[in-house]
């Protein structure tokens, strides 16, 4: 009889094998001799390791591999020694990267989470057996608790486990002293990620066996046991959506979107993929002067559909900037900066938010009901990406049910519909594509295009404030321009 038997978690598991399997892979790229991370044989103590490298040589590589910035390299890198890709040196009870000179070493790939080996109570006894022999009895206080709970559970195969334990002791002390530290280290890791100590986070736990506060305990009164009577039966008598009525949502979703599909339509003017031509492309820039008519048609399909198309999103922009309601789409888009920007401006950008928009007297104040209001000033003391998830829903649902309808009936709307184009179809012979396949050149780098961004993005910063009247009669006039004839 075991204390944790393992459990089989079925469809739950599926999901953290996809970021397991990104984590080998950026592994593997690591510890590329030429390209990957130098390791050198490192001093701890008296003793010399072979293979060792600093944390701060690891946050370097990450962050110069994904261009990104180092505390998001520092995070990601905390997220491999968590999972038991990467296991310290000389800090064993807190898995973490320090950006520093600590010292590091790959986990063997043997020992990889994603290799989904059962972690057995008796592996876990012999180790405690073995650390129990070897420190004479002085063990941690989480660990002398467990190994009495294993004694106790296992009493009927404890000699085993203990002759096994001193087999391998005994093994480890013909070692050399390097390769003792290296293993002694390499297993302790591995024990800390997939048996944790209390008080911490462990990354192995899931699905409902993962604690939101791990220094809390979890009380079973009869109220947790009340709630969970009360969901189970709002489950029961929750009504079910009919297949009939599912597979009729399908159908309609694939007769409006048949048309869009590159899969089912042909590509207007052409495919680049195929003939080498980037026209489909430049017709379909993020922020292009005349959308097409199928890229303006998608606009009507649904509220979200407008608001994730960049050049959609600055069409009802402008429809709202005549109607003085301009606020509302800045407040979106601003609650999306906050989500998906990056975790040092997480504070700023949300004090910013608060003081243009909600504040009292802001100067681009919006409407929103007082409860959502409490709710997001209260949140706003400890802010994080989703603190402003409840006044973003409520702006959202305000602009599809109100703006969104009249933006379709506008003038703003018909005039950029009228003026859309419809490019004819292409029609290569096989010279054309030939000579087109000649022709062809390597597209611009992400990181290039990234670069120009941050770039263009620092010069309208550094060009002062914009004044909104000059805006407004600029976007006038464009609005009233008379399209040049064909």
């Amino acid at each position: 009889m075991t204390i944790r038997n393992v459990r089989d978690h079925g469809q739950r598991f599926r999901p953290r094998m996809a970021c397991l399997k990104k984590l080998e892979a950026v592994m593997l790229e690591m510890q590329d001799p030429q390209a990957g991370v130098k390791s050198q044989p490192q001093r701890l103590v008296i003793t010399t390791i072979p293979h060792a490298m600093t944390g701060e040589d690891i946050v370097a590589w990450l962050a110069n591999r994904f261009t990104v910035e180092t505390q998001e390299a520092c995070t990601l890198g905390t997220m491999m020694v968590s999972y038991g890709f990467i296991y310290p040196l000389q800090d064993h009870k807190r898995l973490i990267l320090k950006p520093d000179t600590s010292l590091y070493r790959f986990q063997t790939p043997y020992f990889w989470p994603a290799q989904q080996w059962p972690v057995e109570d008796t592996d876990y006894a012999i180790y405690l057996a073995k650390r129990n022999i070897r420190k004479k009895g002085i063990l941690e206080l989480h660990e002398q608790e467990k190994y009495n709970n294993l004694h106790k559970w296992m009493n009927h195969k404890w000699d085993f486990i203990v002759m096994q334990a001193k087999e391998q002791y005994r093994a480890g002390k013909e070692r050399k002293k390097p390769d003792r530290v290296v293993f002694d280290c390499q297993e302790r890791a591995y024990w800390v990620v997939h048996r944790p100590p209390p008080g911490t986070v462990s990354a192995m736990e899931y699905g409902l066996d993962r604690l939101i506060d791990p220094n809390t305990e979890e009380k079973k009164t009869s109220d947790v046991y009340r709630r969970i009577m009360i969901f189970t039966q709002q489950s029961i008598m929750r009504p079910r959506v009919k297949s009939s009525v599912s597979i009729g949502a399908l159908v309609k979703y694939s007769v409006t979107y048949k048309h869009h599909d590159p899969f089912l339509s042909s590509c207007l003017p052409s495919n680049p993929w195929i003939t080498d031509d980037v026209t489909l492309w430049a017709l379909n820039m993020a922020n292009v002067e005349m959308p097409t008519k199928m890229r303006v048609e998608r606009w009507t399909f649904s509220f979200g559909e407008l608001l994730s198309d960049p050049r959609g999103r600055a069409d009802f922009r402008l429809f709202l900037k005549k109607e003085f309601s301009g606020e509302n789409l800045a407040f979106w888009e601003a609650c999306e900066d906050l989500k998906w920007g990056t975790a040092d401006t997480m504070q700023e950008k949300a004090q910013h938010i608060y003081k243009t928009f909600l504040a009292r007297g802001a100067p681009r104040w919006i409407n929103i009901d007082g409860k959502t209001m409490d709710i997001t000033v209260k949140g706003l003391k400890h802010p994080h990406r989703y603190v402003l998830d409840a006044a973003q829903t409520h702006i959202f649902m305000l602009m599809k049910k109100d703006s969104y309808g009249r933006y379709l009936k506008s003038p703003v709307f018909k005039d950029t519909q009228k003026r859309a184009i419809n490019p004819d179809q292409h029609r290569f012979s096989d010279v054309q594509l030939e000579q087109n396949a000649r022709k062809r050149r390597p597209s611009i780098s992400p990181i290039i295009l990234r670069q120009q961004e941050e770039e263009q993005r620092a010069k309208l910063a550094a060009s002062g404030p914009v004044d909104i009247t000059q805006v407004m009669s600029k976007l006038s006039n464009k609005g009233k321009e008379v399209p040049p004839k064909k």
